[in-house]
């Protein structure tokens, strides 16, 4: 009879369990309400008297990891922000509701003290020189609130001496009265001194770029794809039906270096289901500001319900990206075409991934998710009393297994009845890329902290019911010449005219990158050379 009941009570849970859950990303941390790390309680409960610390009105927006820490972005929307760039000790606090520390100290998160300290800080990225790039907007407030007390300032900090080594100042040119910049893309070329940054300007539908070695920006302005699409500006999140239809170009990522030795920069406007992409030649050469329009190209549509805030690609080709319509978290592997039946889901879940406000791939190719259900923050009441704020992580291979972006077991294709030219012949004998195709999976990695509890029985608000875009369906290898295996993405790529390239496909003409006395097979040999354990490596001048 015990046993009886026993099935019934799991029958009732299944029942009620929600139809997605996040079963690939596990739950590291989550607050109801942030919480920081003061020096003492008596400063505590000063900053709580005098409003200094208002718990109710932080919202975390931004996550990066390195090393022992992961780093947490809080802007100054409301009053009683103590700190906008913290960080959580992950060797003090492996998983739980952990205060945030200030980073670098109390003192450099000073609002309105420009010269220090950071007034407002949203995505933040780490290079892989130990660097970590953070562009303090200066701004205090959002929307008709909003102040600027300081300007825009891209301030650089040393990982290992949790110093600031560079603060740069935009000058006024490359702003105007709408700017409003929360995303950043890091480029780093055949140094660490080679290396930009770029700026999407959401409000003044315009791109920065930053040289470290010229210390100097410019901008790329009024290009008709940083816009908002005007059909795409209606929004459905956790329930909530709003308007952001201003919102222009937000989201970026970055390829790896291709063959001509530049990078693709992959962007969306906010109020959009379309990605754009552009070559970092044209970027990063300050001349052709006003006459590189024909340099920028447009890709398909995602599909509906498609709208995303943040982006990122692995250095093998992998772009993951919010979908914040579906509470969930989507990708795309480069070498295949963009559109939507080679766009997957790697995970959902209608509870926890509620806006998956920042997605992140560290250094060993571990996924970080930070999700924050913001609309529901800025539009209606968080219940502070339940749960609001959650960090995931999981590992990329673990992530994308089984989804159309998991091209390394050559399952995933265009279907079979895809036709080949008679005429063509499958390439045989030396391998066609220079990684492996078909490395073995890794074994999804033991952590010493307790596996997350499944999400609550029950839907924070209901999802979107709208069409959502999934992974297709599988289709078998087309075996060549002497038994060989080609994988279909490859025959696919091959009778378009496409060439396979850990960045994806050639968007632009292909230019020679200079030779140099240092690399023989110039900056393509370098950049191969130090993919293997880059986090660690001393770069050399």
């Amino acid at each position: 009879m015990f046993q009886d009941k026993g099935w019934v009570l799991v029958t009732l849970i299944a029942l009620v369990t929600p139809s997605w859950a996040a079963y690939k990303l596990q739950e590291r941390y989550s607050w109801n309400q942030l919480d920081f790390a003061f020096p003492n309680a008596r400063l505590k409960e000063q900053a709580l008297a005098s409003g200094d610390y208002i718990p109710q009105n932080a919202l975390p927006v931004g996550v990066e990891h390195f090393g022992n820490r992961l780093f947490v972005t809080v802007p100054r929307w409301r009053d009683g922000i103590p700190a906008t760039l913290t960080y959580i000790n992950m060797d003090r606090s492996l998983t739980g509701s952990p205060e945030l520390i200030p980073y670098p100290d109390w003192r450099s998160n000073t609002a309105g003290d420009c010269a220090n300290s950071i007034t407002t800080a949203y995505r933040i990225k780490v290079d892989e020189c130990g660097r970590l790039w953070v562009l303090d907007t200066g701004t205090v407030g959002i929307g008709n609130t909003t102040t600027n007390p300081c300007p825009y300032a891209v301030n650089v900090y040393d990982l290992t001496t949790d110093t600031r080594i560079r603060r740069y100042v935009l000058p006024a040119v490359d702003t105007n009265p709408n700017t409003f910049i929360a995303n950043i893309a890091v480029d780093i070329g055949k140094n660490c001194d080679d290396a930009y940054a770029y700026f999407a300007d959401e409000l003044g539908y315009g791109l920065i770029a930053y040289s470290w070695e010229q210390d100097k920006s410019w901008r790329f302005s009024a290009h008709s794809y940083f816009f908002p699409d005007p059909l795409r500006g209606d929004f459905n999140v956790a329930g909530i039906n709003f308007q952001w239809g201003e919102e222009g170009i937000f989201g970026m990522s970055l390829s790896p270096i291709r063959s001509d030795g530049y990078r693709t920069l992959y962007f969306s406007p906010l109020a959009s289901h379309r990605q754009f992409a552009v070559s970092t030649r044209i970027l990063r050469d300050e001349t052709r500001t006003e006459d590189s329009y024909h340099d920028f190209v447009a890709l398909d549509e995602r599909g509906p319900n498609s709208h995303t805030t943040s982006r990122v690609m692995s250095d093998d080709g992998i772009e993951l990206f919010n979908l914040i319509d579906q509470n969930a978290v989507g990708c795309w592997h480069s070498s295949m075409p963009y559109s939507p039946q080679f766009h997957g889901i790697v995970d959902r879940d209608d509870v926890g991934l509620v806006f998956p406000a920042d997605v992140k791939i560290d250094e060993n190719k571990n996924v970080w998710v930070l999700s924050d259900r913001m609309p529901v923050f800025l539009l209606s009441d968080l219940d502070y009393s339940d749960t609001n704020f959650r960090i995931y992580t999981a590992p990329l291979a673990t992530l994308i297994e089984n989804t159309v972006c998991d091209l390394r077991n050559n399952a995933y294709g265009p279907p079979n009845t895809v036709s080949i030219p008679k005429q063509a012949v499958l390439p045989v004998g030396p391998p066609l890329y220079t990684k492996q195709y078909r490395p073995v999976l890794p074994q999804k990695p033991q952590t010493s902290w307790a596996s997350s509890p499944p999400p609550p029985s029950r839907t924070y608000l209901p999802a979107n019911s709208g069409n959502v875009v999934s992974s297709i369906s599988v289709s078998t290898n087309t075996v060549g010449p002497a038994g060989v295996e080609v994988p279909k993405a490859y025959i696919f790529n091959q009778h378009n005219g496409i060439n396979y390239e850990t960045s994806g496909p050639h968007l632009f003409p292909t230019l020679q990158p200079a030779q140099s006395g240092k690399q023989d097979g110039g900056l393509k040999t370098y950049v191969n050379a130090r993919q293997s354990g880059w986090w660690h490596h001393q770069h050399q001048g």
